[in-house]
């Protein structure tokens, strides 16, 4: 098989295989794909996909808020106990 990568994901295999992370491009690529055969990509549930929807709705309606408000509010959530 005869790969053609991106210039940049080809400069990320060429650096692991020559820092010995992997013996060769190969290999890198034969390790990616046996943990995508382990971890395949979960589903999504029906109560995800619901609240994914109605997250684009409220986007489209521009019910949003800027990137100030919500670091506030996740770092009072979560950070400040």
């Amino acid at each position: 098989m005869n790969l053609q990568l991106r210039p940049e994901v080809q400069k990320f295999v060429d650096e692991r295989v020559k820092a010995g992370q992997y013996a060769s491009t190969e290999a890198l690529i034969e390790a990616g794909i046996a943990r995508l055969m382990l971890d395949p990509e979960p589903a999504l549930d029906e109560e995800t996909l619901r609240a994914i929807e109605e997250a684009e709705k409220q986007g489209d309606r521009g019910e949003v808020i800027g990137w100030a408000e919500l670091r506030a509010e996740l770092v009072g959530k979560y950070l400040r106990k």
